[in-house]
C-alpha cells in the first residue's frame, strides 16, 4: 500500500525541518550550521521568511544562499531582480512560480532558473512552501 498525500506532505515537511535543524554548508575552510542561522521575516511580503545562509560578505557578492519559508497560501508577490539570477530548490510543499507570466508548478524536487529582470512571483499551497534559493550575483 502506498502512502497518502497527507503522509507524504509531512514526511516532506520533516525533511525540510531536518534541513533547517541539521543542514550545513561545508566551504573549504568554514562549515556553516544552518541551526545557528536565525530566521528573518521578509520586509514586503507577509508570511515569507529566509534564513540567509551565505551572504555577500562571504563571498565577496558572487553569490547569496537562502532557505525560504512561505506560509500556506501566502506569496512572495510579484518582483524583478534587475541583477541577480536566481534558482529555487523546491525542498517540500507545494506552489507556483509565476515567470514572465507563464506558471511554474512547484512540488519537492523541482528546480527553477529566474533570469535577471524577469518578473516572478511564488505561491505557497495549503501545506505552504520551503524553498532554497540562490542568487547571482549576491542578493545580499
Amino acid at each position: 500500500m502506498g502512502e497518502n498525500k497527507e503522509e507524504k506532505s509531512m514526511e516532506l515537511k520533516n525533511v525540510f525541518e531536518k534541513f533547517d535543524k541539521e543542514g550545513k554548508l561545508l566551504l573549504a575552510d568554514a562549515a556553516i550550521e544552518f541551526a545557528n542561522i536565525e530566521w528573518s521575516k521578509h520586509v514586503t511580503f507577509e508570511g515569507v521568511e529566509l534564513k540567509h545562509i551565505v551572504t555577500s560578505k562571504e563571498t565577496d557578492g558572487k553569490f547569496s544562499y537562502h532557505l525560504v519559508r512561505i506560509a500556506p497560501n501566502k506569496k512572495i508577490g510579484n518582483h524583478v531582480h534587475k541583477e541577480q539570477l536566481e534558482t529555487h530548490e523546491v525542498i517540500a510543499g507545494t506552489g507556483n512560480c509565476v515567470v514572465n507570466g507563464k506558471q511554474i508548478n512547484y512540488e519537492p524536487g523541482t528546480i527553477s532558473i529566474l533570469p535577471q529582470n524577469v518578473p516572478h512571483e511564488v505561491t505557497a499551497g495549503k501545506d505552504g512552501l520551503y524553498i532554497f534559493a540562490k542568487f547571482m550575483p549576491a542578493l545580499i
